[in-house]
């Protein structure tokens, strides 16, 4: 694999995370190198099981396709394993809204 190559697929797993992060509802507090690895990380299992479906996801829009499902798919996993149970949890009030947006905002625009 040559530098183009890894360039490449920096520049596809970048914008296949980016747009996986926007079809997924909910907030993913990451940077652009973590989006970049979601999109590679969500190419490979969106490639793996296109193939066990005998889709080929080489070339075109199934690569792209499987890369942002295969994303998404992961985003939904990362959520379902580290949310809090619902048994524990309790309901929102108005002054955990409050407090979630001051955080937000007290970290700036870089945040």
């Amino acid at each position: 694999m040559g530098f183009g190559n890894m360039i490449g697929w920096a520049v596809f797993g970048l914008v296949a995370g980016a747009l996986a992060r926007l079809l997924h509802p909910g907030r993913d507090p990451m940077n652009w190198v973590w989006t970049a690895i979601l999109g590679i990380c969500g190419a490979m299992v969106g490639g793996w099981i296109g193939s066990q479906m005998g889709i080929s996801t080489e070339r075109g829009l199934t690569s792209w396709l499987a890369a942002i499902g295969g994303s998404v798919l992961l985003l939904v996993l990362y959520h379902f394993t580290t949310a809090r149970s619902a048994a524990t949890a309790r309901p929102a009030t108005g002054d955990d809204y409050k407090r979630a947006v001051f955080n937000d905002l007290s970290r700036g625009p870089n945040g």
